[in-house]
């Protein structure tokens, strides 16, 4: 699987709050959500943010609060994929489990910058940096994780799976 877009960088300890602030939280539906996507953190990202597009950040992304609503509004914000050099458990696992692929590359997390041309590879675990023709290694997602992501998330997953087995 490869995806590819624009990187939108951010820096350490994003939290919950700075990915969909509290005062949006009276909604869980997910254009609702996106529209206030990281906009504490960059007020015109949601504007801005184009599907496929790929944020990346350094330490600790999706740190604070348990919410699967900054997942969400990432995904329904049609970013593709986060890369950061390490995420706060619980995000790590809400992000599998509403679909939103999640990357870890410390090299790639403090070298790429906003508006570098990205690809990558999940099968091979790779960042190709188009814009400065770099490449970084990813901690490989394991195949159960993108089956997860593929399907749209855990609850479409046990789904399709609880169908196929009837």
């Amino acid at each position: 699987m490869k995806l590819s877009g624009k990187a939108w960088k951010f820096g350490t300890d994003i939290d919950t709050d700075a990915i969909i602030p509290a005062r949006y939280l009276n909604t869980s539906d997910p254009k609702e959500l996106a529209k206030h996507c990281m906009e504490d953190a960059d007020p015109e990202f949601p504007q801005k943010v184009s599907p496929g597009d790929i944020i990346v950040a350094e330490t600790n992304f999706g740190c604070g609060s348990s919410r699967e609503h900054a997942p969400i509004a990432i995904k329904a914000a049609g970013v593709s994929c986060v890369v950061a050099a390490s995420f706060a458990r619980i995000f790590y696992r809400n992000a599998f489990n509403m679909g939103l692929l999640i990357l870890e590359s410390p090299e790639a997390s403090t070298d790429i910058v906003t508006g570098d041309e990205l690809e990558i590879d999940l099968t091979a675990g790779t960042i190709f940096n188009k814009s400065r023709n770099l490449h970084y290694k990813a901690q490989p997602v394991p195949v159960f994780m993108q089956e997860l992501v593929a399907a749209g998330g855990l609850i479409p997953y046990v789904m399709k799976r609880l169908s196929s087995s009837e």
